[in-house]
């Protein structure tokens, strides 16, 4: 059992993660049907976007976001995306931007890969990686927000004026995860509900 289960048992956090995530699914289905319209309609290639990443327990499991980059030969590149990147599309930097692009991930929380609160899920070749201290973090369910995704929102537009991409990116993400690590032991129904509350703040202003 995690730490984040005595706190917060497992059944009210997933009961939770259900109604929320069937709940938006069924308001934004609107919304993402014209997102993969355009997605699909402004350039090659399909309107979603598959990543493998390490979930709970070192898991593995496919990750669904909206394509914002292109597919084209010499669109392959880096796994580290900074602002400001060729391979983003035009309607990619709006995505970015509002998050929009993550709005499939809500299918991964109902199928119970991910939760609404939690660390974000990071691409297993970084987490091979991790320290002990760090690997702590893959005792929860990897999340759409947390509070390091609130503090660092604007990742991509910090990175961009970085003069190494890959120490920058090592930077954050060991502060992201400093950050997470501090929280998620002793979160619970409320603070969860606190963190996607600002979630929300932080999207719209």
């Amino acid at each position: 059992m995690s730490e984040l289960t005595t706190v917060l048992p497992y059944r009210s956090k997933r009961a939770l993660d259900i109604s929320v995530a069937a709940i938006a699914l069924v308001l934004a289905s609107p919304v993402m049907g014209v997102i993969a319209i355009v997605v699909w309609l402004t350039s090659p290639g399909p309107a979603i976007y598959r990543a493998a990443r390490a979930g709970q327990n070192g898991t593995r499991f496919t990750l669904y976001k909206f394509r914002s980059m292109r597919t084209t030969p010499g669109a392959v590149g880096s796994l580290i995306t900074a602002a400001g990147d060729d391979r983003i599309t035009r309607i990619g930097m709006v995505l970015r931007a509002t998050k929009l692009d993550e709005l499939p991930q809500l299918v991964n929380v109902v199928r119970g890969e991910m939760s609404i609160v939690g660390p974000r899920p990071e691409d297993p070749s970084y987490v091979s990686r991790y320290t002990d201290e760090q690997r702590r973090i893959l005792a929860w369910r990897p999340g759409l927000t947390s509070p390091a995704s609130i503090e660092y929102r604007h990742e991509e537009v910090i990175l961009q004026s970085a003069p190494d991409l890959e120490s920058a990116y090592a930077e954050i993400a060991d502060a992201k995860l400093r950050l997470d690590l501090d929280y998620f032991p002793t979160s619970s129904l409320r603070s969860d509900l606190a963190i996607m509350m600002k979630t929300l703040r932080s999207i719209f202003t």
